[in-house]
């Protein structure tokens, strides 16, 4: 029988029946003039969503009804890209948050409204592959709405992007993200130095931390420096060290991480070099 439209949403997403199942097909031009009971091209449709998880689906489906086309279609580009990028399919999700939150961003825009992201040096560290396709987007955001999206959206795209590659949510790649900040900080305040981001041992330092951090997560520990050696770090480097240990103790405090010796001595080695800022 093919598919036949049930509800025209624009020119590009359309709601269709297939033998009795509801779909939302999506493709270049696949809504123009069409109507309800139209059969619809096989060969003019990209995507098929289907409804795997309810909420999900009605979500898709009045992101669709709702947001203008424009944004929706800026946003199946920008996933395109990144599944191109990123050399794999990502989830669903990524279609409903992605377009929501171009379309909402583009709105805060036109009000006047410009919200700093406090996390986009930690956020292009942490996610290298995700920040690129986060300014690709904005640029191709500004080039094809003429508007004037900043950088500091390049950074909440790449979260977003982040989330759904790895499989994980929204708030976990932000806490991440927020607890090196926090980190960094302690660093600036306990050595009394503004670190310079563009600094070859900035980046050694948030890698760093970055996988230490997924180390406690994976219950993995650091086994390969012996107690000589540690004495040794802990004797040359006192205050880089006791930065070390302000950090372990706010950790500790703040959100029940716990790092050992081996990985304060790692720590206190990556803080001396930010203090000669090679």
């Amino acid at each position: 029988m093919g598919l036949r439209v049930k509800k025209v949403f624009n020119n590009n997403a359309l709601l269709v029946e297939d033998n009795g199942a509801e779909k939302i097909v999506m493709g270049s031009g696949i809504g123009f003039q069409k109507k309800v009971k139209d059969i619809v091209p096989i060969e003019r449709i990209e995507k098929i969503f289907e409804p795997k998880e309810e909420k999900e689906y009605e979500a898709f489906k009045k992101i669709l009804e709702t947001i203008p086309t424009e944004h929706i279609r800026i946003a199946e580009k920008i996933i395109n890209y990144a599944e191109e990028k990123l050399e794999t399919r990502l989830k669903e999700h990524i279609h409903i948050v992605l377009a929501d939150h171009i379309s909402f961003a583009l709105e805060r825009i036109s009000s006047g409204l410009n919200i700093k992201n406090k996390l986009l040096n930690e956020i292009a560290l942490l996610y290298k592959k995700e920040f690129e396709i986060g300014k690709w987007a904005v640029e191709i955001i500004n080039e094809e709405l003429s508007t004037k999206l900043p950088i500091d959206e390049a950074g909440y795209i790449a979260l977003h992007i982040h989330a759904v590659y790895t499989n994980s949510t929204l708030e976990e790649s932000i806490d991440a993200a927020k607890i090196i900040r926090d980190m960094i900080d302690i660093i600036q305040g306990e050595m009394n130095i503004d670190i310079d981001k563009d600094i070859l041992s900035y980046e050694r330092l948030v890698t760093h931390l970055r996988f230490a951090l997924q180390r406690k997560e994976d219950n993995k520990e650091f086994h390969d420096l012996d107690l000589e050696l540690i004495l040794m770090i802990k004797e040359k480097y006192t205050q880089s060290y006791a930065c070390a240990v302000k950090i372990r103790d706010f950790l500790k405090d703040s959100y029940n991480i716990y790092f050992d010796e081996t990985e304060l001595c790692y720590i206190s080695l990556h803080i001396e070099r930010i203090r000669k800022k090679p």
